[in-house]
């Protein structure tokens, strides 16, 4: 697998002095994977004008089929308010989206697809997925299934995986 330059020095610096490389090595592999499935994501999604952001936005939006206030959308997203901000302001430049004041609350504002957007939404979605399942369409289910298994087992190692795990098992009620 292509390895980034980064990955080759701190492999090469690992042998120089007699660190085991087999984690390392399998690390930068994914690493560099992931690196490759967002590259090429931002160049399919930046034709459409979209960023990765964008496009989720747009599809938590299609997907709601309602109004949805900008601070609920930046929970969804995982992201600032401020963020959210600037991609409704680049969305609604675009007339992907038109921002109003909620009727109920005239302090708070409402976030809604256009109709221009809802077709992007659904048609971006569509080349989208078709484009991910292509990366995987070779692997049968099973190989899928261990795939997905072995990459939860090293994410439960990571401190997000483990501070999810931690909140996961405090939130199971105890039966005894």
């Amino acid at each position: 697998m292509f390895l980034q330059a980064k990955h080759h020095a701190v492999l090469a610096k690992a042998r120089q002095q007699d660190v085991p490389t087999g984690g390392l090595n399998a690390c930068f592999e994914v690493l560099s994977l992931a690196a490759a499935i967002d590259q090429d994501c931002a160049t399919r999604l930046g034709v459409h004008g979209l960023s990765e952001a964008r496009f989720v936005l747009i599809c938590i939006l299609e997907g709601r089929g309602e109004a949805a206030a900008p601070h609920v959308l930046a929970e969804q997203l995982g992201v600032s308010r401020a963020t959210v901000t600037g991609l409704l302001d680049g969305l609604e430049r675009d007339g992907l989206v038109r921002r109003a004041p909620d009727p109920q609350d005239r302090r708070s504002l409402q976030v809604w697809l256009t109709p221009r957007g809802e077709a992007a939404a659904r048609a971006v979605f569509v080349e989208h997925a078709a484009w991910i399942d292509a990366l995987f369409g070779d692997i049968d289910p099973g190989e899928r299934e261990s795939l997905a298994r072995l990459l939860h087992k090293i994410w439960l190692r990571t401190d997000a995986g483990r501070r999810t795990e931690r909140l996961s098992n405090s939130n199971v009620e105890d039966p005894g």
